[in-house]
């Protein structure tokens, strides 16, 4: 039976309205249609390189940990190790490290315990204890929000890799959680339960976005009013003075950002920070302080990265991942961080008396004095829906591995990793744009880990304004997406689900190799000169 091109046209226009990750699913199993074909999927951006060392010493530690198991008390027979005690750690793993000198993971947990000693200035004892005990798994997460040495661990390394040079003043808490998905979920709800984010309440994103920014406060559970920060393509997918000025009024209640962006994946110049903390400052004058969260998952493949965190901290909740420069996805790890001092407890203080009272009643149960309950410790009760606060807390086999990762770049004080991680990235853009036979412009703000081809910059640069917009009014992104998947066994994502304005796809670049991304680019100029042919056959010129 033949399908009606009519409804065949409508089945392509229902599916391009999925999110795009759903969709994604629909062009892996066109894109495995043909089984003499290699499918290329550059449409998730799970990365397929990840950090070893840190991995290794995970692993050694791990046995380390067991040898202490077993010390404690052992019934060898039946296998039942003990928890271990801390006196006496530090001599015991010297001895345990001098043993297995030459195991990979071995040196840089003897080299992870001095930096700890040594430059972070904390006793090495406590630290082996935290470690040892966590990768067991024996005990229920303490401090629920964080572990005490790897929160001052991981602080340690998210102000070398998001405020770097940048002033600071003062201090932040960190959540430790399951990934920045996690981290999303739970503030979502938290800003929702503590009054701060309100059913109708307008909030700013800055567009293009990783799409369950714009999914979710369109949800029943938070019926909030989406207003688009529109990044420029023609202008380096920056935002314009125009898309920033509308933060300045005062009914946008917060601006929610990824940036580096998804999918651009070009941080904020020097030049719109500065703006941006211009109209924070603004509305902290006037008595309308902007709640502001920034995701900065990508921020370590930029060069020089700062975040907004760093330039506003009073305002900004960050959110980073260890997901995507580690090779950690199927890890979970993410922390979400606020200043000592923040907006968001002000504003809880400030709340009217009615709310104050609800909010007092939802945390009496964990705490004497609900009402100095910070912000970020109600989203750790939040998060287990208060009852079960007793129990939150990510995994210590989780956090021990976080901490892990973040003092090895730590010590990496070359950046050798990071250099080989970018240009990793920058590597296979190269390559992209060489076989689509467009110029890859140098950006000092492109990071590199996806890139947006958008029609319209595309066209321009290949066959000019007349072909653009014939192109526009002959095709939707959706068919050539189904075409790349179907004909190539590409699989690419769409532009405007992630909210880009014109017709556009998504390239990760992060999950296959070089010559795979030449192959993409050479099937992406095969098509483009195919609909060029199709233009002049019509009369084009």
């Amino acid at each position: 039976m033949t399908t009606n091109p009519t409804q065949k046209s409508k089945e392509l226009e229902a599916l391009g309205q999925l999110s795009p990750f759903e969709l994604k699913d629909v062009l892996i199993q066109l894109a495995q249609s043909d089984s003499q074909r290699i499918m290329l999927n550059a449409g998730r951006g799970n990365p397929n390189f990840l950090a070893l060392e840190p991995r290794h010493g995970f692993f050694q530690l791990g046995l380390f940990a067991l040898e202490e198991s077993e010390r404690s008390f052992s019934y060898l027979a039946e296998r039942i190790g003990g928890i271990p005690t801390k006196q006496g750690f530090e001599a015991r793993f010297e001895s345990f490290a001098r043993r297995n000198a030459d195991v990979p993971g071995v040196k840089f947990l003897h080299h992870a315990v001095s930096y700890v000693r040594d430059q972070l200035g904390l006793s090495a004892e406590d630290f082996l204890a935290e470690m040892v005990n966590g990768i067991l798994g024996c005990n229920y997460p303490v401090p629920d929000r964080m572990l005490k040495i790897s929160e001052q661990i991981a602080a340690r390394y998210l102000k070398q890799e998001m405020i770097g040079s940048a002033p600071f003043v003062g201090q932040f808490d960190l959540f430790a959680v399951e990934g920045g998905t996690a981290a999303m979920t739970y503030l979502f709800s938290t800003l929702k339960e503590n009054f701060l984010l309100n059913a109708g309440d307008k909030i700013a994103l800055g567009m293009p976005i990783f799409t369950p920014y714009i999914e979710i406060p369109e949800l029943n559970s938070f019926q909030l009013v989406e207003v688009k920060l529109n990044a420029d393509p023609f202008n380096g997918w920056q935002y314009t003075d125009e898309e920033l000025d509308k933060l300045r009024d005062p009914s946008v209640k917060a601006f929610f950002l990824v940036n580096p962006s998804n999918p651009p994946s070009v941080k904020i110049s020097k030049d719109g920070l500065k703006k941006l903390k211009a109209i924070v400052d603004e509305r902290h004058e006037a008595g309308n302080d902007l709640i502001i969260l920034t995701d900065d998952v990508y921020g370590t493949f930029a060069d020089d990265f700062v975040s907004l965190f760093a330039v506003a901290p009073y305002n900004t909740i960050l959110v980073y991942s260890y997901s995507k420069y580690f090779g950690a996805t199927g890890w979970r790890l993410g922390t979400i961080a606020t200043h000592e001092k923040n907006v968001l407890d002000d504003k809880l203080a400030a709340l009217p008396e009615d709310k104050r009272k609800i909010l007092h009643q939802r945390y009496a149960s964990i705490t004497t004095e609900p009402d100095q309950l910070k912000f970020i410790d109600r989203l750790v009760a939040d998060s287990r829906t208060v009852a079960l606060n007793h129990t939150a807390g990510l995994s210590t086999p989780q956090q021990v591995q976080m901490a892990l990762f973040s003092l090895y770049a730590l010590m990496d004080q070359p950046n050798a990793y990071k250099a080989a991680v970018k240009r990793l990235v920058r590597g296979r853009k190269a390559a992209l744009y060489q076989a689509i036979g467009i110029e890859c412009e140098a950006d000092e703000n492109d990071v590199a880990y996806y890139n947006i081809l958008d029609a319209e910059v595309v066209g321009r640069k290949t066959y000019g304004e007349a072909f653009v917009q014939w192109f526009k009014t002959k095709t939707k992104p959706a068919d050539v997406l189904f075409r790349l998947a179907k004909e190539s066994g590409v699989v690419l994502l769409p532009g405007n689900g992630f909210g880009a304005l014109n017709p556009s796809v998504r390239v990760s670049l992060a999950n296959l190799n070089e010559p795979d991304y030449i192959r993409i680019g050479a099937t992406l100029q095969r098509l483009l000169e195919e609909y060029h042919q199709r233009w002049l056959d019509e009369g084009g010129k």
